[in-house]
């Protein structure tokens, strides 16, 4: 069975669901993975900030707007008075749950599951155009199974014990919904895998039911070479290996989130990225083997600070750079890129919510230099076993480019260098004139 995942664009309107549904029902049995809506998740982001505001009129206003909208897509996406009826059931339930949080105080957990209902609002509304379709459809509720540890870091052992007998009490289907990005976290309350983490979820379920591929469907035919945003002829990669594509999802390749390769990575399940707007492309497949040495896409990440720490007690002296990543385990701030002379050690961040508690510990070790609105630039392929000279031919490359930060040797898979993000566009555009293009 193949587990085939549609983002927020891709069920977005009413005829992006039904062009959804004429993609998956090929008479091969599925499991397909939704996100919410597009544009839902923001306008519950938005209702949760009022409430921690104490902005309860705020919320009610919003809420009731969104849910007048909803009450509009059911109409025009549901045609049989059975099928209208379970669609308006399934979106009176999300808002009377979302209303509830509008009196008391407001949480956390409050805010999870305020999230959690655009995932449930679009499968239960796929569900019932499944149906109304007359195929055989069965929603499998993501909270039944879909766990996370004490970390906040998916629990895959979890989910592989608790979706079997979850497949087998839902019964026999041709085609299985289920929600991306919402689950359950280590005391049973309602929780997320974050951000685009119905990519993740897909990819989680593939590994639980050893799935033969995992297709996660956006609206672009796969990865590109670079980021046709800001870089003029970028074009698509037909095949990357595992570890190239999780280095181009870290470092800040948009089709994909981050952590949705490891399982399949574990597993060796085949994941492609396809695009619902072209579905005759062929995608991007990954998989466990490379396509070939050299280098293959450029991405780039941003938000990103850069510390160094300089002092003269780190020459010769062991334990320094352990007392230095100590206080950012600490912090549970994860470090990006590290780069380390005699005197001094540079690394960066994309997480600065604990910034200032960071620099006041590490200025009792040395001198401390911050600097912000910094890019990484990540050059992903296989590119170090057999080529000599790759990197000169890098640098050669980001002539005349302030160079902030590199990272060499750390993976067979990529070079990293951190420029000031005012410099990203040209960064980008002089690796694919003279290296992807050339």
């Amino acid at each position: 069975m193949k587990v085939l995942k549609f983002g927020g664009t891709s069920v977005g309107s009413i005829e992006n669901m039904h062009a959804v549904v004429n993609l998956i029902t090929d008479g091969e049995k599925k499991l397909v993975v939704l996100s919410a809506m597009s544009g839902t998740t923001n306008a519950l982001v938005e209702i949760a900030d009022y409430l921690y505001k104490k902005n309860k009129d705020a919320a009610r206003v919003h809420i009731n707007k969104l849910e007048k909208t909803y009450e509009e897509v059911v109409k025009s996406l549901l045609k049989k008075a059975d099928t209208k009826k379970e669609g308006e059931k399934a979106v009176k339930a999300a808002f009377d749950t979302i209303k509830s949080f509008t009196s008391g105080d407001f949480h956390e957990v409050g805010e999870k599951t305020i999230l959690a209902q655009g995932e449930l609002i679009s499968t239960a509304l796929f569900t019932q155009l499944m149906l109304e379709n007359g195929y055989n459809t069965k929603l499998l509720p993501a909270l039944d199974f879909m766990r996370i540890d004490s970390d906040k870091a998916a629990d895959l052992n979890a989910i592989k014990k608790l979706i079997a007998p979850v497949l087998t009490q839902t019964g026999d289907a041709d085609y299985y919904i289920t929600q991306g990005f919402i689950c359950r976290n280590a005391n049973g309350e309602v929780d997320n895998l974050q951000r685009g983490g119905s990519d993740y979820t897909a990819s989680l379920i593939g590994a639980a039911i050893d799935s033969e591929e995992i297709e996660i469907w956006t609206d672009i035919d796969g990865f590109h070479n670079n980021d046709p945003r800001f870089v003029t002829n970028t074009r698509k990669i037909e095949q990357l290996s595992f570890n190239e594509a999780a280095e181009l999802a870290y470092f800040g390749a948009k089709i994909l989130h981050p952590q949705t390769v490891l399982p399949a990575k574990l597993q060796n399940i085949p994941v492609r990225l396809k695009n619902t707007m072209n579905p005759t492309d062929s995608g991007t497949l990954i998989t466990a083997e490379s396509s070939g040495g050299g280098i293959k896409a450029v991405a780039a990440k941003d938000g990103i600070t850069a510390i160094k720490v300089r002092s003269y007690r780190m020459l010769m002296a062991y334990g320094f750079l352990k007392n230095i990543f100590e206080i950012f385990e600490f912090f549970k701030t994860p470090i990006d890129m590290i780069s380390t002379s005699e005197v001094a050690v540079s690394l960066s961040i994309d997480n600065t919510k604990k910034l200032d508690d960071i620099l006041k510990e590490l200025k009792e070790y040395g001198e401390v230099e911050v600097d912000q609105d910094q890019s990484i630039i990540c050059i992903v392929g296989d590119i170090i076993g057999d080529e000599h000279g790759f990197a000169a031919k890098v640098f050669t490359a980001l002539e005349g480019i302030p160079i902030r930060m590199i990272s060499y040797g750390g993976s067979r898979h990529n070079i990293s260098v951190l420029v000031p993000t005012s410099h990203k566009k040209q960064t980008l555009q002089a690796l694919s004139d003279n290296l992807l293009n050339n």
